[in-house]
Parts: C-alpha cells; sequence; structure tokens
C-alpha cells in the first residue's frame, strides 16, 4: 500500500490509466496520501447528460455545472470546493468507451487528459483510473 500512495504522489506519473487493483486499495492509498478521492460508477449511465451528471455527483460539483463539456472541463480545472494536494477520480462500470458513443468518449478522453495536465502546473497530481 506504502508504494501505491508514494507513487500517486509522483506527480509525473499522474495520468489516465486503467487498473486492476481493487478500489478499496486505491481509496487507502489515496487516503494516505492525503488526496480527496471521486467515485462514479457509471454503470446506469448510456448517454452524455448521464455521464456528466454521475461525474458532477461525484465530484460534488457546485450547482452551477450545466451538463455540457465545457462546464465539466471548468469544474474538473476548480475544485475549489474539495482543497486537497492532489485528487483521484475513479470511472468504474464503464467498459472501453464510458458507456458513451465514440465521439463522446473522445471529447471525455481529451478533457480527462486536459484536466490531468492542467493539474501538474498546479503541482497537484490528479489521476483517473479506469475499472
Amino acid at each position: 500500500m506504502d508504494n501505491l500512495a508514494l507513487r500517486l504522489n509522483n506527480l509525473d506519473e499522474a495520468g489516465v490509466y486503467s487498473i486492476t487493483v481493487a478500489l478499496s486499495e486505491v481509496r487507502a492509498a489515496a487516503n494516505e496520501a492525503g488526496f480527496t478521492v471521486f467515485d462514479a460508477d457509471l454503470s446506469a449511465v448510456h448517454s452524455k447528460g448521464e455521464f456528466l451528471a454521475t461525474v458532477a455527483q461525484s465530484i460534488h460539483a457546485p450547482v452551477w455545472l450545466h451538463k455540457n463539456w465545457d462546464a465539466l472541463a471548468d469544474v474538473l480545472g476548480d475544485l475549489s470546493w474539495q482543497p486537497a494536494p492532489g485528487y483521484v477520480l475513479v470511472l468504474r462500470n464503464g467498459g472501453e468507451l464510458l458507456n458513451l458513443g465514440a465521439s463522446d468518449h473522445e471529447i471525455a478522453n481529451d478533457i480527462l487528459g486536459d484536466t490531468v495536465a492542467f493539474w501538474k502546473t498546479q503541482g497537484k497530481p490528479f489521476w483517473v483510473f479506469f475499472c
């Protein structure tokens, strides 16, 4: 567990990954590192709107979040209501395309990658795990 907690603190390694580690291990390592964990269960997602709503709920987004890609990018790049030294976003039960159509999946992946890159400029690791 200590190894995963140490790796979570490595800013250079932070990114978007598919993992097979148990969610409980990720949660424990993130807690050890002092990170905030957002857990989005995508099993009931069948559309862009449902995806956005599920992620918004998991990150405890402010009520002003509109259900569009730009708003998602904005809130993932803010998180002022969840101050932490780092973040872990777990997207589970979404399959290879996160239960989205191909074009929406591509947009979501771009936003997640941009979010990781933004937080690196802020000196904070942001991890996205698909499981």
